[in-house]
């Protein structure tokens, strides 16, 4: 079989490292990839946006099943691309992609479908936007509409601020073309969930649920980011949980999609705010796997990832997706200095040593010419503890992230601490 994975971070490796270990005689190849994927791939020095040159790839290499990582080449159309050329593709349209490329449209969705969600409005003009937000109570949350790298949503304890964030996006183009609109909503209390389903349109197969760290601070506090680490399973996720999800999320929102001749074919990524009464609301929708949870969540797959992405590929139901029971996953990601606004690049890396339930996944790293592993973006690697316990895989992934060494760098020496509280 002949495998390629596009995108080049610590999605990227860790798909690439679960699917080499389902097919160790595949050919396998990453686009652009990372100085991780190179140990168990072959890198192509292509753009994961570069779609004339993916296809041509896709051609050379007679690839067999491309999984497409990032969101932006699956809202720019990839998979649309390689379908018409007759290749198996594991991502959605354009079109369908737009659940998470728009967060209006995802809205629209919503209400549509009936899906629960915060109250909210969409706005592109900013004296609207301040008289809407006027209106509402506090907190609130401003997020721009289009693709904003994991960093366009603002909390907002006060409405000066949320109509200050809203004039910065829509008038002072601070978030450019993904800010030229925006949604402004109420704001959730609960505990944040991210569930994935992998999915042709209509049948769903679920991975293990993970819950996210967004802030950079200690105690999910400071500025939002992509993702300063992640576990799974989450204790929350009881069973009747999930098929609540599956029955009053997932199923009608792929119902919509496909009454809007939008069916959606991939990973349909559910990010979910629990409230206090066990009921889910849904904060935002993505059209591809997260990240950081992909590094902790296919670690726990024991097998049928291969066959279940292949079968969605190729228009067919997914399979169930194997994870073993009793294992835990935690990663913790380590940032460079100044993420998420402006991370420092350049610095050398050391990596830990080898450590048994340890696995190292690359995101922001790069070899210089020498051969020097040299940070080359916010987020550089997501360091996974793997082990029969949570406090165990916790620990791993901690003393893992402690070991790694370059100059500023930052992690969170908390990730997993919900969960923890409620094991004491």
């Amino acid at each position: 079989m002949r495998i390629l994975v596009v995108g080049g971070g610590g999605r990227e490796h860790a798909l690439c490292w679960a699917l080499r270990r389902e097919n160790p005689d595949a050919d396998l190849y990453c686009a652009p990839g990372n100085p991780g994927t190179a140990s168990i791939a072959t890198n192509l020095p292509i753009a994961a946006d570069d779609l004339d040159r993916l296809a041509d790839a896709a051609d050379m290499y007679g690839i067999d099943l491309t999984v497409v990582g990032p969101e932006v080449p699956l809202a720019r159309g990839l998979a649309d691309r390689l379908r018409a050329e007759g290749r198996a593709v594991f991502g959605p349209s354009a079109a369908a992609a737009r659940i998470e490329a728009s967060k209006a449209f995802a809205k629209d969705v919503m209400r549509s479908a009936g899906v629960p969600t915060a109250a909210s409005g969409t706005f592109t003009d900013a004296v609207a936007a301040a008289a809407f937000i006027d209106r509402q109570a506090e907190p609130l949350v401003v997020k721009a509409s289009g693709l904003a790298a994991g960093k366009g949503a603002v909390v907002c304890a006060t409405r000066a601020e949320a109509s200050s964030v809203a004039r910065a996006m829509l008038a002072g183009g601070e978030l450019g073309d993904a800010g030229r609109e925006i949604v402004v909503e109420a704001f959730l209390e609960g505990e944040e969930l991210s569930v994935f389903a992998v999915t042709d349109g209509r049948d769903v197969e679920l991975l293990a649920p993970a819950q996210d760290h967004k802030r950079l601070g200690a105690g999910d506090t400071g500025p939002n980011t992509g993702g300063m680490g992640a576990y799974g399973p989450v204790s929350i996720a009881t069973p009747a949980l999930l098929e609540r999800v599956r029955r009053e999320v997932l199923q009608p929102v792929l119902g919509e999609l496909e009454r809007r001749e939008a069916r959606f074919s991939g990973v349909l990524y559910a990010g979910l705010m629990i409230g206090p009464d066990a009921a889910p609301s849904v904060v935002e929708f993505n059209c591809r796997l997260g990240d950081p949870e992909t590094q902790v969540v296919l670690p726990l797959v024991t097998g049928g990832l291969t066959d279940s992405l292949e079968r969605v590929a190729t228009g067919r139901a997914p399979l169930p997706i194997v994870a073993e029971p009793g294992r835990y996953a935690v990663t913790t990601v380590v940032a460079a200095r100044g993420y998420p606004d402006r991370p420092e690049r350049g610095a050398a890396i050391t990596l830990p040593p080898p450590s048994p339930g340890v696995t190292v996944f690359h995101a922001g790293t790069t070899l210089d010419g020498e051969g020097v592993l040299r940070v080359a973006g916010g987020r550089v690697l997501s360091v996974t503890g793997m082990a029969g316990t949570f406090e165990d895989a916790r620990s791993r992934s901690r003393a893992g992230a402690e070991q790694v060494t370059f100059d500023g760098k930052v992690y969170r020496e908390d990730i997993g601490w919900r969960e923890a509280a409620r094991r004491r």
